[in-house]
């Protein structure tokens, strides 16, 4: 399979050819079905992951119940944050909701790049920032909305994700009952 990821790091920056060399080396691909656990919660997150093809969510689990934090598709970067930076145990896991196929790195081999090729680290500064404006939006749009609101947020962002995850994790997600999700989708219909 091409490697998409470069189509997408190559518009945050040039890269010369040894960088390229130097990713090609160390990303791998890799297929996982529906339903693996790319991250046991609990286990430190040693690979930041690409999506090529398929959809992945992240969740905590607490008193038996799991709630879902987040979900990614297609050409977005799979990662718990902070235990990949700084390495300590994952406070979520990340499973496989559709088979997919991503692209990786080590975090060992990504702090190598980050060291050889100076240039990387405009793209990864680039990469972060994104991410990071993505989270924010992400959190005001489920901070002090109700529950209709949280969804049309949903709905209008990200309708991909509405269309593609379950009910279940979408409630999950929004902090709302299935019943109350079922109701909103009906008046929005």
């Amino acid at each position: 399979m091409p490697n998409p990821l470069f189509q997408i790091i190559t518009q945050l920056g040039p890269i010369s050819p040894e960088l390229e060399l130097h990713l090609n080396e160390k990303i791998l691909h890799k297929s996982f079905p529906k339903r693996h656990i790319i991250l046991h919660q609990g286990e430190v997150c040693n690979y930041l992951y690409f999506v090529a093809k398929g959809l992945l969510r992240a969740y905590y689990e607490r008193n038996g119940e799991d709630t879902s934090n987040w979900f990614m598709m297609e050409n977005d970067f799979v990662i718990s944050v902070n235990s990949f930076y700084k390495r300590i145990p994952s406070a979520e896991s990340i499973e496989v909701l559709e088979d997919c196929e991503l692209f990786c790195i080590h975090y060992n081999d990504l702090m190598e790049i980050y060291e050889r090729h100076k240039e990387f680290n405009v793209i990864g500064r680039k990469l972060t920032e994104m991410y990071y404006c993505k989270s924010e939006e992400r959190i005001q749009s489920l901070r002090g909305h109700q529950a209709a609101e949280k969804y049309e947020f949903l709905l209008l962002n990200y309708p991909e994700i509405v269309h593609r995850v379950s009910v279940g994790y979408l409630a999950s997600y929004l902090g709302i009952t299935l019943q109350t999700l079922s109701r909103i989708r009906g008046i929005m219909r």
